[in-house]
């Protein structure tokens, strides 16, 4: 990807907000609510649906999973990571195509049976990198979560992932 098409918008900044954490977490639910509940956001022209329940701190579900991190459902702490990257979750998602982003399906099983899901992932050369993951159903697609992976394992194993992906992929000239 040629980062130098890239254009996202500035980081959302707890500092920004004096550390006052509760006026922060609201400033990132209104870009939330901007770009995924008014504004509708599309992935290769289909609209994203958002997981509501169970409400959050009064907020939907989605949101929750894209600000907070952790295995434990009821004990997700909060990510200021993914916060601060949440202005950039609509562009990676809309403008996939046109930056060229890696994108794959990925197949996870847990404790809700097998999912089927799409991998979106920014590369950056100056900042962390930033993923998407939306949840693929038989009629839609919703958006899961937002992340920046923080360890470099976790890089290759997507990395992994994604290569595999590609070698499953017939060339033009394949028959």
């Amino acid at each position: 990807m040629d980062n130098n098409t890239v254009e996202l918008p500035d980081l959302l900044l707890l500092e920004d907000f004096g550390g006052d954490y509760p006026s922060y977490i609201e400033a990132v639910y209104k870009v939330f609510k901007r770009d995924f509940v008014s504004k509708k956001t599309k992935f290769r022209g289909e609209e994203l649906r958002l997981k509501w329940h169970p409400i959050y701190q009064e907020k939907a579900y989605t949101f929750y999973h894209m600000t907070h991190e952790g295995e434990d459902e009821q004990n997700r702490l909060p990510d200021l990571r993914r916060c601060e990257r949440m202005p950039w979750a609509n562009p990676t998602i809309e403008k996939c195509d046109t930056w060229s982003l890696k994108i794959w399906p990925q197949v996870r099983t847990g404790k809700g049976g097998t999912r089927n899901r799409l991998c979106i992932w920014l590369e950056l050369a100056d900042e962390p990198d930033y993923m998407v993951i939306l949840d693929v159903r038989e009629d839609y697609k919703l958006l899961w979560t937002a992340f920046v992976p923080q360890y470099p394992h976790e890089k290759r194993k997507k990395q992994k992932e994604y290569e595999a992906w590609l070698k499953t992929q017939k060339s033009p000239g394949d028959t």
